[in-house]
């Protein structure tokens, strides 16, 4: 099952690597009056990683949440 889950990992880096060589044309992001001129590529690796950051933050804050109304309760 090791394999499996290596070659899944290994096959979704292949096609990050491949989207981020097709994808170099620089576009125009607009958002609250700011403009920034960059790679779609890098464009979409900035918004991930502030998904993963912000997404992250908001499951921990659940989990605590529930886990002090579970406290509250008893």
């Amino acid at each position: 099952m090791r394999w499996v889950h290596l070659a899944i990992v290994l096959l979704f880096a292949f096609v990050i690597v491949v989207f981020a060589f097709q994808n170099f044309e620089t576009v125009s992001l607009d958002f609250l009056g700011f403009s920034i001129r960059a790679p779609l590529a890098l464009a979409v690796a900035v918004v991930y990683l502030l998904g993963m950051a912000t997404g992250g933050s908001l499951l921990s804050l659940l989990r605590r949440s529930v886990a002090g109304s579970r406290i509250m309760g008893d």
